[in-house]
């Protein structure tokens, strides 16, 4: 299949889900092309990013941050590629037919990286977060893009930017789009509660390679303090702040804990000083972000994970951290709370614990309870790493997002040439 994943920033290190889809279909020998905005301006890279080739398969969208200087790019770029395809260009402009994505010229920009590519002719359109699917759903109706569009929705796409933009939103794509695949099942839900329809929702999770992260049975000596790691982006819905506060409570009563912070964001500054004037620079440490090899080195040394995601104010929630799969791959158990569609991941006692959002009593109750019943941790750490191979193994679930697209191509709105590409295909795997 020859494949177009569309996506915001790529590669980003906070986003490994989308290389990890990438990387699979290429290795199961299909022809995949990535446009996106630019690559997240990050320190380290993913080692996957160079073993691929993968930035000779990126089309960025060379759009300018400002408006000024986006208008000011227009005539000469019209000018150049404006006898290639003048009604699509001319037609992206238009904002009674593309509204916002016109005058912020987002999809002129999107329109002219298709057309410096070459051939935007695709059997799949497959896209991560909605604000992406509404732009490729634009793009193919200028006709530059053509193939079946997929989306896949994972978080902040239908919960902060339904308050931004309203929950009509997605009705255009809701109404063009060939397929919808929320990656859990309270996103479904959702989805059908904002009006898509529920023939065109298939539930596909994110998943991670289990066999990456090697399996250790946690060390359970009661004269080791309790080492906790926490992996995220510092921004409100991650709830850092939360544990920060129980870890405190915990070393208030005595007990000997160490917690490490890997990540770095926006409220990185104000965590620092939260630990600060708590007292616990010797017990808390943020240490930024990390390339994959010592994040995995911290994840082995660690005894817990702690997610305490929370919805923030402008009513970001998480989808499923992926953060957590890797930990439970590892074999750590996992204290996290009721949100979003971590429930769907963490059995609550029995791969670990879940409290109520913002509860960081509870929060330090259930570490507690791991630090003083250790002769449980093997059989949780079994669990977790069970639940991942047989739910959120990247393998498994490419194979799986494979036979996706080619059911989809097979349908009756599928062109003839597409249904012709999804038989030849089956075919040659069979």
């Amino acid at each position: 299949m020859r494949i177009a994943v569309f996506a915001d920033y790529f590669p980003a290190l906070s986003e490994t889900f989308v290389l990890n889809q990438v990387t699979g279909l290429l290795d199961r020998g299909h022809e995949v092309d990535i446009y996106a905005t630019a690559p997240r301006a990050e320190s380290t890279r993913h080692p996957d990013v160079e073993a691929y080739g993968l930035d000779a398969r990126c089309r960025y969208r060379q759009m300018p941050p400002g408006k000024l200087a986006r208008y000011a790019r227009l005539l000469p770029l019209l000018a150049r590629h404006l006898h290639r395809s003048p009604a699509a260009l001319l037609g992206a402009l238009n904002p009674l037919r593309h509204g916002r994505e016109a005058w912020s010229l987002n999809l002129f920009y999107s329109a002219i990286s298709l057309l410096e590519a070459g051939s935007g002719e695709y059997d799949i359109i497959y896209c991560h977060f909605g604000p992406t699917g509404k732009l490729a759903a634009a793009l193919r109706r200028t006709g530059l893009l053509r193939g079946q569009l997929i989306t896949t929705f994972h978080g902040a796409d239908i919960t902060s930017y339904l308050r931004q933009h309203g929950e009509q939103t997605y009705r255009e794509l809701f109404r063009q789009g060939d397929l919808f695949l929320p990656i859990s099942d309270r996103w479904r839900t959702r989805l059908v509660e904002l009006g898509c329809p529920a023939s065109r929702i298939t539930v596909h999770r994110m998943g991670i390679d289990s066999a990456r992260f090697a399996y250790r049975l946690p060390v359970q000596s009661d004269d080791q303090p309790l080492r906790l790691v926490t992996i995220a982006r510092l921004v409100e819905k991650k709830g850092v702040a939360y544990a920060i506060r129980a870890v405190a409570a915990l070393a208030a009563e005595g007990r000997q804990v160490e917690y490490t912070i890997i990540g770095d964001g926006p409220l990185r500054g104000k965590l620092e000083e939260l630990v600060l004037s708590l007292k616990m620079g010797r017990s808390i440490r943020l240490v930024g972000p990390k390339a994959q090899r010592e994040v995995l080195d911290l994840l082995r040394r660690s005894d817990v994970m702690v997610a305490p995601s929370v919805t923030a104010a402008d009513g970001d929630q998480e989808g499923i951290p992926v953060v957590l799969m890797e930990a439970m791959a590892i074999g750590l158990p996992i204290v996290s709370t009721w949100h979003s569609g971590i429930p769907e991941l963490v059995e609550d006692g029995a791969s670990g614990y879940l409290v109520p959002e913002r509860d960081e009593q509870g929060l330090a109750h259930k570490l507690k309870l791991l630090a003083d019943n250790r002769q449980h941790w093997p059989q949780m750490s079994l669990r977790g790493r069970e639940i991942v191979e047989q739910s959120y193994d990247i393998h498994r679930l490419n194979e799986r997002l494979e036979d996706i697209f080619l059911q989809l191509l097979m349908q009756p709105g599928a062109s003839s040439s597409e249904r012709r590409r999804s038989r030849q295909l089956r075919r040659a795997e069979g």
